[in-house]
């Protein structure tokens, strides 16, 4: 379900209020200067208790092929994410997006995870956290596989940090690998619920220098209660 919004001003504070009530923006294309608000009847989710990794994948977080930063470059995360993918043309991302993202990550409730390879920003997400909720935005990849050992950093620090919910807004192929799944709206605003009870730590894994691979994939593969 989408109900369009022309061009009234959206705060930061808004916006999270907005991701508290199970809803979130975005715009037709990059040209279009209106947002509209979402609320997808079937939500997509990675359950962190449930969360899998391939095998070959796992062979390429331990190899270390890819360094993985933590806010290091969110400017360059959402320049990555407005790019054309394989199978997305055109982006969502327009200036309002950006602007309202930018203010959030000032405050500390959006995130980047960055992979690169040697100096080159090769792939990452970001997304939003509140309470001990983390609402993935969007991700990009400009190498195999760099997008997906960021999910793998990422899940990492949420189990470290004690949420219980991270939110993918829609399901992918790709998403499915891990162990998304679809929940009716009705069974996602009771997770969400009990995720916006009491706070969780983005940073309770360092958030100034890259995590080893081997250490990444034993923290988002332990079984862990969130």
């Amino acid at each position: 379900m989408a109900n369009r919004e022309t061009l009234v001003e959206i705060t930061p504070e808004v916006l999270l209020k907005a991701y508290g009530c199970g809803i979130f923006p975005m715009a037709e294309s990059a040209e279009d200067p209106a947002l509209y608000w979402v609320e997808p009847d079937e939500r997509g989710i990675m359950p962190l208790d449930q969360f899998h990794v391939p095998s070959r994948l796992a062979r390429t977080v331990r190899s270390d092929r890819f360094t993985v930063r933590v806010n290091h470059d969110f400017d360059g995360v959402l320049d990555g994410c407005a790019e054309p993918q394989p199978g997305r043309t055109r982006t969502w991302i327009n200036v309002r997006i950006r602007n309202l993202y930018r203010k959030l990550y000032d405050i500390g409730h959006c995130h980047s995870v960055e992979a690169y390879l040697g100096d080159r920003l090769v792939g990452g997400l970001y997304g939003v956290s509140l309470g001990r909720a983390f609402f993935g935005e969007s991700m990009f990849h400009r190498e195999r596989d760099a997008s997906k050992v960021a999910l793998i950093h990422l899940a990492a620090r949420l189990k470290a940090g004690g949420f219980r919910l991270l939110d993918t807004q829609f399901v992918t192929d790709h998403l499915r690998t891990f162990g998304a799944v679809e929940v009716p709206k009705r069974q996602y605003h009771a997770l969400l619920d009990q995720a916006l009870i009491g706070e969780a730590d983005f940073g309770a894994l360092p958030l100034d220098r890259p995590m080893a691979g081997a250490d990444a994939l034993n923290w988002a593969t332990a079984n862990l209660k969130t």
